[in-house]
Order: C-alpha cells, then structure tokens, then sequence
C-alpha cells in the first residue's frame, strides 16, 4: 500500500508536470517571436537585458528607511513573446524571498522608454501585484504595491 501510495503521488506530480508543460507550449509563453520582427527599439531592450542584474532599493510606504532596503533581480535574458508580452528568465531576491522564475509581463512603451505595467498581476509563489517600472539608459525606477503594502523601486542595471 505505502508504495503504491508513493507512486499515485510521483504519477500525479508527473502528470500536473506535464499539464503545466503542455499549457506553456500552447499559450506560446515559452516562445519567442521572430527576432527579426522586433522594432529597433525592442531589439536593444531585449540586448541591454541580457545578463545584467537590477541592484538597488525599495521603500514600503510609511515606514523611515532611509535609502529603503536593498533588493537585487538577476535577469538571465528578456524575450518578446507577444504583442505586449515579454518573459523575463529572472532571479528574484528580496528580503527573505529568494526565487527564479520566468515571468511574463506587459510591456508598454513611454516613448522610447520601456515599462512593465501590471495592475493585479498574479506572480507564482511570491503574490499579487501592481507595478508600474521604468527602465532608462542604466537605470530602473517605478511604484509596486503588494496588498497593503507599496512603495518605491529603484537602482541601476548592472551587467
């Protein structure tokens, strides 16, 4: 009994695997558009993001940190994958968080500026949020709010 217990188990994570493998391959999440479809200005996004790490800080609304506290996003490559929808295959640590994932996200452009804007926006294992960020020449910068909590993001692109 206890083995075949152990085996529905591994069968089922084997299955929800393979459930969540298939609906990636079937939303196009995991692919990318065709390089040579991208603008100018989505090519050198996608180049600047290659390899590089957001180091810097944020603040949480109504508390006094000064200079906020530290955080630091690890961005392994940044990929078109639909009109708006960009993947970033990204290591996130914050506080005692500590997580990779791929997240895919709107993009919107201010211009010649690049901006993530989520507004309840459901990231797997860490919540829901609403983010608005900026990336300029070197430089993030934006607002997030988790639940009760918001705040202020911002620092430097470091490669």
């Amino acid at each position: 009994m206890k083995g075949l217990l152990k085996f529905g188990v591994v069968g089922v994570l084997l299955a929800v695997m393979f459930a969540a493998g298939w609906l990636v391959a079937k939303s196009g999440v995991g692919q990318g558009v065709d390089p040579a479809s991208l603008t100018d200005l989505e090519r050198d996004f996608a180049e600047r993001m290659q390899n590089v790490a957001l180091v810097g800080h944020f603040t949480i609304d109504g508390r006094e940190d000064v200079g906020g506290r530290p955080e630091r996003y690890e961005i392994a490559s940044v990929t078109k994958v639909g009109e708006n929808d960009w993947r970033f295959d990204a290591r996130i640590a914050y506080g005692n968080t500590d997580v990779t994932l791929p997240v895919t996200v709107p993009i919107v452009w201010a211009g010649d500026t690049p901006m993530i804007s989520i507004t309840d926006f459901e990231i797997p294992t860490l919540g829901t949020f609403d983010t608005r960020l900026i990336f300029h020449d070197d430089r993030y910068a934006g607002s997030w709010q988790h639940g009760e909590f918001g705040g202020l993001m911002y620092g430097t692109i470091e490669r």
